[in-house]
């Protein structure tokens, strides 16, 4: 099912704006960073896969290309995606040591 055909309380986007990121899973925080998902795959399933398969969130930014690549609707745009928000979060990190 497509999030779109979601209850709007319960899909990610809406649940960040309405209630803050803090009220988000890892699952749903990832799927709205990933914004859309594949046949058959929305992006929350995308991302319970990618979190089921690297264990955390640091082994899933810690991947490379090859290894995301292995779980459908993750190409080279969502792997740029992963490495932009992993770059980001360790430039706000050193900012504020």
């Amino acid at each position: 099912m497509r999030i779109t055909d979601w209850p709007s309380n319960e899909r990610p986007r809406e649940k960040l704006l309405s209630g803050g990121a803090a009220t988000l899973s890892d699952a749903e925080l990832l799927a709205v960073f990933l914004r859309v998902g594949v046949a058959g795959k929305s992006a929350v399933d995308i991302a319970r896969e990618l979190l089921n398969d690297f264990g955390t969130l640091s082994s899933l930014f810690a991947a490379d290309a090859a290894q995301l690549a292995r779980v459908k609707g993750v190409g080279s745009a969502k792997y740029a995606q992963l490495q932009a928000a992993r770059e980001l979060t360790r430039r706000a990190l050193g900012e504020q040591l």
